[in-house]
């Protein structure tokens, strides 16, 4: 990979090339933590659709202006933004953007949040609100640093930080998690339970507080995430139905209706927001 404008970092660029993307090296982030900084080479702006996935996304925006965010509350410009796994139909759009983006699984968004993710309530929730001062310190630093190997050491101590001492999260809430991502989403409520020694309504009320779903949102949300991605990388509906264990194409269309607020072939043919 060619190096970035500092020498320090190796970095890559996107397909088309405009985007400069560096990747921490060396050592390990977090556990559930993965990290990546961007770079818009040609100016080109930012007009991107968040799509609902199974991970809180962070963004720490560096650049000049500040990011818009187009949802159901209306436009905002924020400094940089925490999204929960389910934050409804929104877009993106920026010009000249450079920032790091932080995706954080939910044991790890558990441990660095420091709220429970149901006070995320679906939403797009400015950086600075959910983490206060310090968060506008680290951004300040960011800002103030030139190297891309400086800036994700930054926020990667910011992170291992605010996971010192963190509560973990429950046993049987954390083995239902890895059952649902396993299993792809194709997994009923029932066998987790069980699996866990706990009745349904219990599995709920711990999974909702500490994952910010209910199991069976979550389990829409993780099959879900694997039809996206394959109805964007180009394969055609009925195909990605029957791979994702849809019972036909229309129940595929219901749930990308349901959680993306569009069509299959809408979201096939949009640029979109998918975590580092």
């Amino acid at each position: 990979m060619p190096e970035d404008d500092t020498g320090d970092t190796p970095s890559e660029h996107t397909d088309d090339g405009r985007w400069e993307v560096a990747r921490p090296r060396g050592g390990s982030l977090p556990s559930g933590v993965r990290m990546a900084g961007f770079r818009d080479r040609d100016a080109g702006g930012l007009d991107l659709r968040v799509l609902p996935q199974p991970a809180v996304i962070v963004v720490i925006n560096l650049g000049p202006t500040p990011i818009t965010v187009e949802g159901a509350c209306g436009d905002r410009r924020l400094g940089g933004l925490v999204a929960a796994m389910s934050p409804g139909p929104a877009r993106i759009r920026g010009e000249a953007v450079e920032c790091v983006e932080v995706a954080l699984s939910p044991r790890a968004a558990y441990a660095l949040l420091g709220v429970s993710p149901l006070e995320l309530d679906g939403s797009i929730t400015a950086f600075e609100d959910l983490w206060g001062r310090p968060a506008r310190l680290l951004r300040e630093r960011l800002v103030d640093t030139a190297s891309w190997h400086d800036r994700l050491a930054l926020t990667d101590g910011f992170l291992r930080r605010r996971a010192a001492g963190a509560p973990p999260m429950a046993a049987e809430v954390a083995a239902a998690w890895d059952t649902i991502v396993a299993r792809r989403g194709r997994v009923r409520v029932e066998e987790l339970a069980s699996a866990g020694g706990w009745s349904r309504k219990r599995l709920r009320s711990r999974f909702s507080a500490q994952i910010g779903l209910t199991p069976k949102r979550a389990a829409m949300l993780v099959r879900f995430d694997h039809a996206a991605r394959a109805l964007l990388a180009g394969r055609p509906a009925a195909d990605v139905a029957a791979a994702c264990g849809y019972a036909d194409q229309p129940h595929l269309h219901r749930d990308v209706r349901a959680i993306a607020g569009c069509t299959p072939a809408t979201l096939a043919g949009t640029t979109t927001s998918t975590g580092s």
